[in-house]
C-alpha cells in the first residue's frame, strides 16, 4: 500500500539546497573572521545548522504529521531570520558597506539563484561542491564585507522560497486537512471497498410459504448464539434456512 502522505525527497528542495551553502559558508566564515570562542560564533553556527536541519526533519515529519512538518519549517524560517540580522550586525558593528537591493553587486548574486528553478524537475542535477561553486567567488573571498554581503543576498532567497513552502503547506492542510484527517479518510475508502468486493449475502425466500426471511439469532437449545434465516411470517410459518 502506498503512503497515505509522501516525506523526504528534501534534498530535491532548493530551499535546503540554499540553506546548505548558508550552513557550510557560516561556519567557514566564523572560523575565518570570527573569535572560535565566541558567543557570537556560536550562535551564527547553530542557526545556520538549525536553518537546514529543520527543513529536512520537516521534510520526513510530513508522512504522519502536517502540523509538525509547518512547525519545523517554521522553525528553519526563524533561524534563518536571526542568522540574517546577525551578519547584519556584523557589517554595521564594523562599519562596514552593507550592499544596497540594487546594487551591482547583489543583482549578480540573486542572478545566479534565478537561473536554477525552483522545480525539482527543471533542475540540472548539481552536487553541493558544485552549488557552491556558483556563489565561490563572493563566498570565498577575501574581503569579509563582500562574504557576509553574499550571505545576506542568499538568506533572503532562502527566506523568500521557505515562505512559499510555508504559503503551500497551509493551503494544502486547509484543503486535504491533516495526517489523521487523511487516515480516516483512507480507512473509509477501503471499507466500502471491501464491501463492493464483498456485497452481503441475498436474503433468501423461506422454503415453506416463500416469504422474505429474517436473521434471526438463536436464543436457547445447542444453537444458542448463532444465527440463522427464520420465515418472516413466524409464528405461522416456521421455515428456517441455515447460515
Amino acid at each position: 500500500m502506498a503512503r497515505i502522505r509522501p516525506s523526504g525527497g528534501y534534498r530535491d528542495l532548493r530551499s535546503f539546497q540554499i540553506a546548505t551553502i548558508i550552513y557550510d559558508t557560516t561556519y567557514w566564515f566564523c572560523e575565518r573572521f570570527l573569535d572560535s570562542r565566541s558567543r557570537m560564533s556560536d550562535q551564527m553556527v547553530q542557526a545556520a545548522r538549525s536553518g537546514r536541519q529543520n527543513i529536512a526533519e520537516g521534510s520526513r515529519a510530513a508522512a504522519t504529521s502536517s502540523q509538525t512538518e509547518l512547525r519545523l519549517v517554521n522553525v528553519a524560517r526563524s533561524s534563518l531570520e536571526e542568522l540574517l540580522l546577525d551578519y547584519e550586525d556584523f557589517l554595521r558593528q564594523r562599519h562596514l558597506r552593507k550592499w544596497g537591493p540594487d546594487d551591482r553587486e547583489a543583482l549578480a548574486v540573486r542572478r545566479v539563484g534565478q537561473q536554477h528553478p525552483e522545480n525539482p524537475s527543471d533542475q540540472v542535477e548539481l552536487s553541493d561542491e558544485q552549488r557552491y561553486a556558483l556563489y565561490a567567488k563572493w563566498l570565498d573571498h577575501e574581503d569579509s564585507a563582500i562574504r557576509a554581503n553574499a550571505m545576506l543576498c542568499l538568506i533572503n532567497q532562502a527566506n523568500y522560497l521557505l515562505d512559499k513552502q510555508i504559503n503551500a503547506l497551509e493551503a494544502q492542510f486547509i484543503e486535504d486537512g491533516g495526517y489523521s484527517e487523511q487516515l480516516a479518510a483512507a480507512r473509509l475508502a477501503e471499507r466500502n471497498r471491501k464491501k463492493e468486493d464483498h456485497p452481503p449475502d441475498p436474503i433468501p425466500p423461506c422454503p415453506k410459504c416463500g416469504k422474505a426471511m429474517v436473521l434471526r439469532t438463536a436464543q436457547k437449545g445447542k444453537s444458542a448464539g448463532k444465527q440463522f434465516w427464520g420465515c418472516s411470517g413466524y409464528p405461522d410459518c416456521k421455515g428456517l434456512v441455515d447460515i
